[in-house]
């Protein structure tokens, strides 16, 4: 017989203690212009992937996202992809009071690395609960994670644009590496570029 029992204690299945990081690749991009150019934008499947990232990391998600950070856009059009990867999922996200950073220039990986850990202290413009969600150009990604800790970070394949790096406390590894999973492109009744 229990003399003494415990009050139950209801739990989201989104708490934790820290935050976990999930640093992403922007949508697939158009093809290049005549003069061997990048195109800027995204293509079509590009913008399907960040329609899609609504459902991947919304709010009835498990990734409990609570702040998306962005390589910031230049005023040329230039270097927008990552922001457009993730305006739909940040739009969505916004009626619950989910910050959007996109201040921060490309190689400027010491500042992504202190908006994390002034997020992950508390501290700051930016504050809340939750995860955190980076969208980067591939080829900085590797430099961010060994910006925020990561000893070991691989280089992000040049031909993916679906691969999560989870990061977990105390953020010194890559913890893991899974697709986004996006409906129409990652299970394989699109084909992805």
């Amino acid at each position: 017989m229990v003399t003494n029992p415990q009050p139950v204690v209801a739990v989201s299945p989104h708490a934790h203690d820290t935050p976990i990081l999930y640093l992403i690749r922007h949508g697939e991009k158009p093809p290049k212009e005549a003069d061997g150019e990048d195109s800027p934008g995204l293509s079509a499947q590009g913008i399907s992937r960040a329609q899609g990232l609504v459902q991947v990391f919304g709010h009835d998600s498990p990734y409990d996202i609570g702040y998306i950070i962005a390589q910031k856009p230049k005023t040329d059009g230039k270097e927008t992809r990552p922001f457009l990867t993730v305006q739909p999922l940040a739009e969505s996200l916004k009626q619950y009071n989910v910050p959007f950073n996109s201040h921060i220039e490309r190689d400027h990986v010491d500042k992504v690395a202190d908006a994390v850990h002034k997020y992950i202290k508390g501290e700051g413009d930016y504050v809340g609960k939750g995860n955190v969600l980076i969208c980067w150009e591939h080829q900085t990604l590797e430099k961010i994670a060994k910006a925020i800790g990561v000893e070991d970070a691989p280089e992000y394949p040049g031909d993916r644009f679906d691969l999560i790096w989870t990061i977990k406390a105390p953020y010194n590894k890559i913890d893991s590496i899974t697709s986004e999973n996006v409906p129409g492109l990652d299970d394989h009744s699109g084909t992805p570029t």
